[in-house]
């Protein structure tokens, strides 16, 4: 579990530089350049995710556990990650209409995520994985509304096209994610 940790600390402290460091971190931009901060960050947080990663599999071959979550909460995540997965796609395309209402759905797919599958598993080295994420997430959603209104955003004109376009491939990524790569990356299969 101590790996898992160590990962969690590099992926997640990479990720919480603009929470408890904005402006060191733009003095980092001004000083190296955007690029050289983005590839070190990509760098950083590519590293403590493999590390996690890592860790959280050699977790589970000698589980802790803490609570049995009843087999119904099984049901319940799979239900929490269709907007999940939807709010994930939006984060990317363009012009949608939930991105331009909710302004960070990245964040707030990390927080059904996360809490989602802390509903659903017992384990503590699950509670600690999950738990470090959604914390995370209610801390950049927080730190990002915050920066939202001192400097609002620019009004972005929405597509009903780009809108549909993000719950379908949110719907489909979901479905191919639940019906077959959650197997295949987490060894576990998500209706059984």
């Amino acid at each position: 579990m101590t790996i898992m940790i160590i990962g969690l600390l590099i992926f997640l402290g990479s990720h919480s530089v603009r929470i408890f460091a904005e402006n060191w971190r733009q003095r980092q931009i001004a000083k190296h350049g955007e690029t050289t901060w983005k590839v070190a960050y990509s760098a950083v947080s590519i590293v403590g995710l493999a590390i996690a990663i890592y860790g959280f599999g050699q977790m589970r071959l000698d589980p802790i556990y803490i609570w049995y979550p009843p087999m119904g909460m099984r049901h319940a995540v799979a239900l929490l990650m269709v907007p999940a997965f939807i709010m994930l796609v939006a984060a990317y395309i363009p012009h949608n209409a939930i991105k331009a209402k909710l302004g960070h759905p990245m964040m707030l797919a990390v927080k059904i995520w996360a809490f989602a599958h802390l509903l659903a598993n017992g384990r503590l080295g699950d509670i600690i994985f999950f738990a470090a994420f959604l914390i995370w997430a209610i801390l950049a959603f927080k730190t990002a509304k915050k920066r939202d209104r001192l400097t609002p955003p620019a009004p972005v004109r929405t597509s009903k096209m780009a809108t549909i376009a993000t719950v379908l491939v949110g719907l489909i990524a979901y479905v191919v994610f639940a019906f077959y790569l959650h197997t295949v990356l987490i060894g576990v299969p998500v209706f059984s």
